[in-house]
């Protein structure tokens, strides 16, 4: 059984900040779970474009209010408490809170928690889960 404290993560170096968002790493790829658990704040007047491109991402709006912009449709949709959103196809797209959103998020495959978004607004891919080539006969 694991068992964390949200104020005592927000502590560690398992508290990630950079452009735009802050995330708590409850659960991460050593905790053997298959998946990772983050509670993220999106701050308020950012704009933060992102593309997964070697992980999906569940995400459940707690407190706050903005918008999400999937970038392949120009669909526009609204963040609020209680809206969950779920890039199940590595879609590229926008999120602008209008105030500070506080979000749980599911990873899949986990992250190690050292990732930051590179350029292209992605996690990059976690080297021990590439696939290593087949050798031809």
């Amino acid at each position: 059984m694991i068992v964390r404290n949200l104020g005592d993560i927000r502590k560690t170096d398992r508290n990630v900040r950079s452009d735009g968002w802050a995330s708590a790493r409850l659960l991460l790829k050593d905790d053997g779970m298959g998946f990772s658990f983050h509670v993220t704040t999106l701050f308020a007047g950012s704009e933060l474009k992102m593309h997964y491109q070697n992980h999906l991402e569940a995400v459940l709006v707690l407190k706050g209010t903005g918008t999400i912009e999937d970038l392949a449709t120009g669909e526009v949709h609204a963040l609020r408490p209680g809206v969950m959103y779920a890039l199940d196809d590595h879609d590229r797209h926008i999120v602008r809170p209008e105030t500070d959103i506080l979000t749980a998020c599911v990873f899949n495959p986990p992250v190690t928690g050292r990732e930051v978004h590179d350029e292209s607004g992605a996690y990059p891919a976690d080297p021990e889960l590439a696939r290593e080539p087949v050798a031809a006969d």
